[in-house]
């Protein structure tokens, strides 16, 4: 069925697309997106500071692997398969920034590869014009994404995720029009890690079920299409089980949320379209590209709409929807489903330079498809710099590093409030390493946890309260204002402080980190 539908061309466009293939070979439509993806997120990927998630990933995976499965069992058992991962590649290349971002930028490289793949082969299942042209913008305009930049350049698994995802898509559209084991048991893998590396992934399957309804309805299409992947997708979830039992019982870890508004919609159409500039163009091209889906059906309605609306749209209505009741939703989440973003737009373009090619000006069919590129890509430039500043982060670990570094002094006393701010002082530890941690009861490894445990006895610290000059108190709140204390210690720990007759010689801010220092 691919090959016909790659055979099949309409009347004006035999030539163009002939000339397309030619010059363009399939591997080539491919690797110059991946190229791309690696050059654009790997330029400065050092550049912006760790912040606490990525602060998080270097404490664990700098733990032997037995005291990783022991963190595990307590916590973070969602980023488990990432952990473990990161643990072998750094004993490899190292926990500098770059080092640890690497192996993000290389699986969003192979994310906009695949972004590529499936766009071209949609766009010949479709029978449409130009599928190299459709591969080739899809990926392109993957790899300009400032917010594949942004996770490209961060050390957590939602890169990971997103490659699997893009994997998994590809090989669905392969199993769905070939059929055959190799395709079906290639996509249960695929699907199975990507829910591995984020339990929230595994929203790919109810998309997939949409796109599957696009499969021209023959008379074998359940026994040929639907029955394999329904064993597929049960196969994929099934071996994930332990993995979302133990997830369920850590749900706590996500007791931060809060349920979404206008305001986090918003948030996320702007994301996802670069800047909130690109809104308006990114959403008529995406319209241009389901558009240009509908027409290319006749009868064969797979087309890089049917892989990429239901991609786009069903796992983040679903968090959305889900998250009224039970806050679920994150954005980075739903990171997964930028590349459909993508496919639709690059559709959009071909679509419009098709509709063009038909018009006595079809001698310059590829004109205002370009010139709309020339100016989303003049439009990008400034949130591409952006997304690799520290401030788009929510923390500035770095910065907060250098700060102690140059005002610490021998003898001084840390405290973090509440106690799991530790994180902010692991980014970069050797400053905070130099500190008197006098209200940690037991260290990270000792209690198997990310931030350690706190002493619980107010007279504990305050014995421990002895010879203390100047202290130093570590948070970060995202509202920017000192916390008020809830614990025993906490509250002792600012008494103590008074007591002592310290008072506050200086306050710095690193984003959300906020350093206070008594004296």
């Amino acid at each position: 069925m691919a090959e016909l539908a790659e055979r099949e061309q309409t009347p004006g466009q035999a030539d163009p697309q002939r000339r397309v293939r030619a010059g363009l070979p399939g591997w080539l439509t491919i690797g110059i997106p991946a190229v791309a993806a690696f050059a654009i997120a790997g330029f400065d990927l050092s550049g912006p500071s760790l912040w606490r998630d990525e602060a998080y990933t270097k404490d664990a995976i700098n733990r032997s692997v037995s005291h990783l499965f022991s963190l595990l069992g307590h916590t973070d058992a969602v980023h488990g398969a990432y952990y473990l991962l990161m643990h072998f590649v750094a004993e490899v290349i190292g926990t500098s920034d770059a080092a640890l971002r690497f192996p993000s930028l290389c699986a969003m490289t192979v994310a906009a590869a695949c972004t590529a793949a499936i766009g071209r082969r949609a766009a010949m299942l479709a029978g449409s014009g130009w599928p190299a042209a459709t591969g080739l913008l899809s990926g392109l305009l993957f790899a300009a994404t400032p917010y594949m930049t942004y996770y490209a350049q961060m050390a957590r698994s939602y890169a990971f995720v997103t490659m699997f995802a893009t994997i998994a898509s590809y090989l669905l559209l392969r199993a769905a029009t070939e059929g055959g084991w190799r395709w079906w048991s290639g996509y249960a893998v695929a699907v199975a890690f990507t829910g591995l590396f984020n339990t929230f992934g595994l929203l790919i399957l109810p998309a997939h079920a949409l796109t599957l309804l696009a499969v021209p309805r023959a008379s074998a299409w359940l026994g040929r299409v639907a029955m394999p992947w329904l064993i597929a997708a049960a196969a994929s979830v099934a071996v994930l089980v332990p993995l979302l039992l133990v997830s369920f019982h850590q749900r706590g870890q996500i007791s931060w949320l809060g349920k979404p508004s206008m305001t986090t919609i918003n948030t996320l159409v702007r994301d996802f379209a670069g800047s909130r500039t690109l809104v308006i163009p990114v959403g008529l091209l995406a319209a241009g590209g389901i558009a240009a889906g509908i027409m290319d059906s006749r009868g064969r309605r797979l087309s890089p709409a049917a892989i990429a609306l239901p991609w786009l749209i069903v796992p983040p209505v679903i968090l959305l929807a889900v998250s009224r009741v039970k806050p679920v939703y994150s954005e980075r989440y739903v990171e997964f489903c930028l590349p459909a973003l993508a496919i639709l737009v690059a559709a959009g373009l071909v679509g419009l330079a098709r509709l063009v090619a038909t018009t006595p000006l079809g001698q310059a069919a590829w004109a205002p498809s370009a010139l709309i590129l020339a100016m989303l890509a003049a439009l990008l430039i400034s949130p591409q710099h952006a997304i690799r500043l520290s401030s788009t982060r929510p923390d500035n670990l770095r910065l907060a590093s250098q700060i102690v570094a140059g005002h610490e002094q021998p003898g001084d006393v840390v405290f973090y409030l509440p106690d799991d701010m530790y994180v902010l002082g692991t980014g970069y530890p050797a400053p905070f390493d130099k500190l008197r941690n006098i209200g940690l009861a037991q260290s990270p490894i000792a209690s198997a946890t990310l931030t350690g445990r706190e002493l619980r006895s107010p007279a504990e610290l305050a014995s421990r309260f002895t010879d203390v000059k100047r202290v130093w108190v570590v948070t970060g709140m995202g509202n920017g204002k000192f916390p008020t204390p809830t614990s025993a210690v906490d509250k002792e720990m600012l008494a103590l402080i008074a007591d002592a007759d310290l008072h506050i010689v200086d306050r710095w801010q690193a984003g959300e980190v906020m350093l206070t220092l008594y004296g």
